[in-house]
């Protein structure tokens, strides 16, 4: 199969081929220099700095470059690990591609972590930059950013958008300028650049935060499922409110727009008022949102044309108890198993979720020409397990699987448990999940260990108790009772604990 022409070749024995993601980029780039690449969430300045930005592939393209050219001139070397934690702007998706072309390793950071999980996760990973934004709603992200580095050595450089930067932290505003910058070209790569690792992300599991690389050609596999089963348009609108802060991010947002070229507007942190009207905008096109804010959005934007939906279902066993869908675009729904895989289908004529395949999993789903991305089984423990393109085979760092520290673990089949129990339908060869993951909490996009949300109270108040409750769209949420919630709240904060944890604390009409 051939997107585009002879530079993107895929198979099932390889997605991508030896495809590069700047590679995908540069692709999309030539076809329309001057077309509308990336746009801001129009309330932009509500939660970070600057005007909201639109960028052309060309003025995309310098921006790039320019960011490459700055992180090799800082000294840093091929296969460095950046850090970032950026809001769902133009600027998260300049980052990532700049520091892969600078041949170097992005390790976006979800947005909700505090000092605490921040410097936990990137100790064993030795970063030596770290960028970030002046400010990410209330939050002072750049002078975060600055604590951390502190405690994490070997960050020599923390760079930042926006106003009013702490001493010591670069500004990257500049990479916008129309001139075009004095480039320097990153040194090739020897080999086969697709096969090298290309982004950390960070998954949360009952003995804590583990890190999970990914090169790019797994990276591809993860957005070719939802490409194309969603049958996006080659050159369409893509509307997004899913960051790039995780593998579901990745491959939902960036990478879609990356195989299918167009316009990829940002949405930041979920407001169904504004993403209506943003949807609106995209008639013909495919938006993408959270599984659980899907339902509300459709009933309350009847205006919104879009050609295709993703819905994306952090939360997949929920999927059983969801309605039909009856509307006139395709619907698929991308099942997300942390940060192991991501299981995309196409809803049926019934309007019903597709069960999971049992086996080989290809896309588009049921095609006589589907490209293997994935493989499923259950596991002795009754657990589902995946492996294939988009599933890392290795532990990471090199060796984590010798320390004691939390890591992938990938079964000598190359299976990695997701710690989600199923069943197995013998008759349809699918399996259906019965439970999502023991001794965790979900919140949204995140995952918490309940052990450790336990330890966080019991650091600041040891009479305090933290409970997790049932709530439709969010999945589940925190309740917390202390004998003075004021002083629970500033302690968890003062620690650098996930303010999700602060929050279960605070008083509630």
């Amino acid at each position: 199969m051939i997107l585009d022409g002879a530079h993107f070749e895929l198979n099932s024995e390889a997605p991508g081929g030896r495809a590069t993601l700047d590679d995908l980029f540069r692709r999309a780039a030539v076809r329309d220099v001057d077309a509308i690449a990336l746009a801001d969430p129009p309330n932009r300045e509500s939660f970070t700095d600057g005007a909201p930005r639109q960028l052309t592939f060309a003025q995309a393209d310098r921006a790039v470059s320019a960011l490459a050219t700055k992180l090799r001139r800082l000294g840093l070397q091929t296969d460095a690990v950046v850090a970032t934690q950026l809001p769902n702007t133009v600027e998260s998706v300049i980052v990532l591609l700049g520091i892969l072309r600078a041949g170097m390793i992005a390790a976006p950071l979800p947005l909700l972590w505090r000092k605490h999980d921040i410097v936990t996760a990137l100790k064993p990973l030795g970063p030596k930059a770290f960028i970030t934004s002046s400010r990410i709603g209330a939050a002072a992200h750049a002078a975060l950013a600055m604590q951390a580095a502190v405690e994490v050595f070997p960050v020599r450089y923390v760079l930042g958008f926006g106003r009013d930067l702490p001493d010591g932290v670069a500004p990257l505003d500049g990479l916008f300028a129309t001139a075009t910058p004095d480039f320097e070209p990153t040194p090739a790569r020897s080999g086969d650049a697709a096969s090298h690792v290309a982004v950390i992300t960070f998954d949360e599991c009952v003995d804590g935060i583990r890190a999970v690389a990914r090169n790019q050609r797994a990276l591809i596999a993860g957005g070719l499922g939802p490409y194309l089963e969603s049958n996006a348009a080659q050159d369409g609108r893509l509307l997004s409110s899913i960051p790039l802060s995780s593998f579901a991010g990745l491959s939902l947002t960036l990478l879609p727009w990356l195989l299918g070229g167009g316009t990829l507007s940002l949405h930041h942190a979920f407001d169904p008022d504004i993403f209506a009207a943003q949807a609106q905008a995209h008639d013909g096109g495919m938006i993408v949102l959270p599984g659980p804010a899907f339902g509300p959005v459709a009933k309350a934007n009847s205006r919104c044309r879009p050609a295709s939906i993703v819905a994306l279902w952090r939360s997949p066993e929920r999927l059983s108890g969801v309605a039909a869908w009856r509307g006139r675009a395709t619907l698929v729904d991308a099942a997300g198993f942390g940060e192991t895989g991501l299981i995309a289908l196409r809803r049926g004529s019934d309007g019903m979720p597709a069960a999971i395949p049992f086996g080989i999993v290809g896309a588009p789903h049921g095609s006589s020409t589907a490209i293997t991305v994935i493989e499923t089984m259950r596991s002795v423990a009754g657990m589902l397990a995946l492996r294939g393109p988009m599933v890392p085979a290795h532990a990471f760092p090199p060796g984590a699987e010798n320390r004691t520290e939390p890591h992938l673990t990938v079964h000598e089949s190359g299976f990695v448990d997701t710690d989600f129990a199923c069943r197995l339908d013998r008759d349809c060869q699918t399996l259906i999940l019965t439970a999502p993951p023991a001794g965790m909490t979900g919140i949204g996009g995140y995952r918490l260990p309940q052990r450790a949300l336990e330890a966080a109270v019991a650091s600041a108040d040891h009479g305090a108790t933290i409970v997790a409750l049932p709530d439709a769209m969010l999945g589940e949420r925190l309740a917390g009772k202390a004998l003075d919630h004021a002083s629970i709240v500033t302690s968890l904060q003062t620690h650098g604990f996930n303010p999700l944890i602060a929050a279960a604390f605070r008083p509630r009409p």
